[in-house]
């Protein structure tokens, strides 16, 4: 008896720790998202306080002022974790690239299976963002924005989709996916506060009209 109940407690605790250890490495799949942003709530008394003002001009614009990918670790850039973070049994190659995994695009209800049908989205756009007050930071500033994936800045989406934003504010734009729309809205303004960039009066209005229905 005193044989079997051992062994019984030698699988109890074998079984606790598979479940235990399959947490911790399912624990960043199962996050598959950019970090939360701010509530609703918080989006809302935020905007309460923006004073709208006009946008200003696309002229000095580039790419290229706004450094990125920047590397995260090792081989791997700011695209590639990204990549991982947002996906589902991501495997990744010797120089990090995504080679297989699956990836559920929050824009567009759409799930892909090849890292090449995505496009790694800055939720505010970097030429919304040189319009809205970046065009005076420094190319490090931008270059942190670029790449920021403390804020919930970065989201992996259908390319096609991400082409069809381009550089358009919430008063031009939102995802197709009407019940995400509350969810991205979020994302704009918890970007926009932490930065501190301008808002327009379009875009203030079209933000607090989603986060009134969330």
């Amino acid at each position: 008896m005193s044989g079997v109940y051992a062994r019984r407690i030698a699988v109890l605790f074998a079984s606790v720790a598979m479940t235990f250890t399959g947490l911790l490495a399912t624990a960043p799949a199962a996050q598959a998202a950019p970090p939360t942003p701010i509530s609703a709530s918080a989006a809302r008394s935020y905007l309460a306080t923006v004073t709208p003002k006009a946008e200003g001009s696309s002229s000095g614009y580039s790419r290229d002022l706004f450094p990125h990918w920047s590397t995260v670790s090792g081989t791997c850039n700011t695209r590639e974790t990204v990549l991982k973070r947002d996906g589902v049994n991501v495997v990744q190659d010797s120089s990090c690239a995504a080679v297989s995994g699956s990836w559920y695009s929050e824009y567009d209800g759409a799930t892909w299976t090849a890292a090449s049908d995505l496009d790694i989205d800055h939720v505010v756009a970097l030429a919304e963002a040189w319009r809205s007050g970046a065009n005076s930071w420094t190319t490090s500033k931008r270059q942190q924005f670029a790449n920021d994936l403390t804020r919930p800045q970065l989201i992996a989406v259908t390319d096609n989709v991400n082409q069809a934003k381009s550089d358009l504010d919430p008063a031009e734009w939102l995802p197709p996916l009407t019940s995400y729309r509350c969810y991205y809205a979020r994302m704009w303004v918890h970007v926009k506060q932490y930065w501190g960039l301008s808002m327009d009066s379009a875009e203030k209005s079209a933000l607090q009209s989603v986060l009134n229905g969330c």
